[in-house]
């Protein structure tokens, strides 16, 4: 009831700016969800998954034999998804 009378109250432009302002804030927390999954979903080559995991050709390849770590091929090129290499790294207990 509170709200009916609230919004009685206000104009046209006081609600429409209202609403923009809501939908605003809105779009900006989706916009945050949207650019961490993209930079999780992130395609590496071959090159830069040696590099972040700093290990060398023969240990990624046994790896991808093993099955630990998911290789997509496209065009003869190998790529990684930063999310699953991610997600195969565990931590030691001390």
């Amino acid at each position: 009831m509170e709200n009916s009378i609230l919004l009685q109250n206000l104009s046209t432009e006081q609600l429409t700016d209202l609403i923009g302002n809501v939908f605003d804030s809105k779009f900006k927390d989706i916009q945050k969800i949207q650019n961490t999954q993209n930079e999780n979903e992130d395609l590496m080559t071959r090159e830069q998954v040696l590099e972040l995991l700093q290990i060398n050709a023969s240990t990624l390849w046994h790896w991808q034999n093993k099955g630990r770590i998911i290789v997509y091929k496209f065009a003869n090129k190998c790529y990684y998804k930063r999310s699953e290499l991610m997600a195969t790294i565990t931590p030691l207990n001390k």
